[in-house]
């Protein structure tokens, strides 16, 4: 147990270095004018990083499983820190699209997926939620620290690629030092406290490979319900300054981005706590009705009324913050739950493909929808829609009855 404590703990710091991945709006704000990038062309780094994060859990999901989380992890921190130092050179955005949004996104993928699997599989199945939620909340409160950090090295180093070689340098050393303690148990391992099957009980097919999940109804489900909470969630991320300044007139951002961060962090272990005690279904529903509920009030957050006022503003973020940060302690633990933990890190990379797509589909539309409207309202109900939707599909999740199938 004290081992997988170390482990714990190895990835916690893992993931607070790879939420570099959340300051890209202080690195995007801080590029000077006369490197004459458009809006867009500032956007897509990030976008790019995103998407290519999201797609390479999959590989190295497969490759934690069968090689080693230490080794996967070692490799990812170095594409990380190649990357940052890559896009360093110089103003091109060629080198940003390059460096930042394919090597150092594939770098946090590969770091991110060798990060859960080696420290959930030394704790019994009744504290999966906690640990998940420990090892996520480290990505979610990166940005608490990582945001002035950055903001605090561009002035230090004379601009943004003295800070990105910095940056680079240093998430280079503490990925790839952190990622020697990963291990996985010994074969044969069973953690203390793990409940022993009732004598009779009828037994049921514990691992699935790959193959096998894809065959299942379940994963759709979960594909779905993960798109759309998580993608609710990243178009507030993304647009949170925006909402804040355009629709309710409060022009200090930076608080609401922060408290964003904190609920973002808390509600990883939060929900992963809860749903070890209430389970993952009525913790999936109550989130996603929750944020849903979320998205309606900040849609009557307007100038002039109550709700506008920073405080309220703050306390919103946090909670919305909280309700995305839930996602990723929940959705890999129902993985867990339904199919095992031998192929745990391939078969949780193809679900959280829908964290990518469902976040890069969702910010585009509300991207779209406010320059017809001139506001963010509509987004906000079409995410409150898809929420409810996802909540009532939830009604239909239930663990996989595949029991005849060969062990594989």
């Amino acid at each position: 147990m004290s081992r997988g404590w170390v482990v714990t703990l190895a990835a916690l710091g893992i993931n607070l270095a790879l939420g570099i991945l959340y300051t890209w709006s202080v690195i995007s704000k801080a590029i000077p004018t006369d490197w004459n990038w458009t809006e867009q062309q500032k956007s897509w780094p990030y976008a790019i990083a995103c998407l290519v994060f999201s797609i390479m859990m999959v590989p190295a999901g497969r490759l934690q499983d069968r090689i080693s989380p230490r080794w996967v992890a070692t490799f990812g921190g170095v594409l990380v820190g190649l990357g940052m130092m890559l896009a360093s050179r110089g103003n091109s955005y060629w080198n940003y699209m390059l460096g930042f949004g394919v090597l150092a996104g594939t770098g946090i993928g590969f770091g991110y997926a060798s990060a859960t699997p080696p420290a959930v599989k030394w704790f019994p199945a009744a504290r999966t939620g906690m640990i998940a939620g420990i090892v996520v909340s480290g990505f979610g409160l990166a940005s608490v620290y990582a945001a002035p950090l950055t903001n605090w090295l561009v002035k230090q180093e004379g601009g943004v690629p003295g800070a990105m070689f910095t940056l680079g340098i240093a998430f280079l050393l503490v990925v790839t030092g952190l990622a020697q303690l990963l291990r996985t148990p010994p074969k044969g391992y069973v953690p203390t406290g793990t409940i022993p099957a009732a004598p009779g009980a009828v037994a049921k097919k514990e691992n699935f490979s790959p193959t096998e999940m894809l065959c299942t109804s379940q994963f759709y489900l979960l594909w779905f319900m993960y798109a759309c909470g998580a993608g609710a969630g990243l178009m507030i991320i993304a647009k949170l300054a925006v909402i804040a300044d355009k629709q309710a007139g409060v022009a200090l951002g930076f608080v609401l981005v922060a408290s964003l961060a904190v609920g973002n962090g808390a509600g990883r272990i939060i929900a992963g706590m809860v749903s070890d005690k209430l389970g993952r279904k009525p913790t999936i529903m109550g989130c996603l009705l929750f944020q849903a509920v979320l998205m309606i009030v900040l849609t009557l957050a307007t100038k002039g009324s109550p709700l506008a006022a920073v405080p309220v503003m703050a306390v919103l973020s946090a909670l919305m913050g909280a309700n995305y940060g839930a996602n990723l302690a929940l959705y890999p633990s129902v993985t867990k739950d339904y199919y095992g933990l031998k192929n745990f890190g391939v078969n949780y990379g193809l679900v959280f493909t829908s964290w990518g797509l469902g976040g890069f589909a969702l910010s585009l539309v509300a991207g779209k929808l406010y320059d017809t409207y001139q506001n963010f309202t509509y987004a906000c109900y079409l995410a409150a829609g898809l929420l409810v939707l996802a909540a009532f599909m939830a009604l239909l999740l239930h663990p996989p009855r595949v029991q005849s199938l060969p062990e594989t």
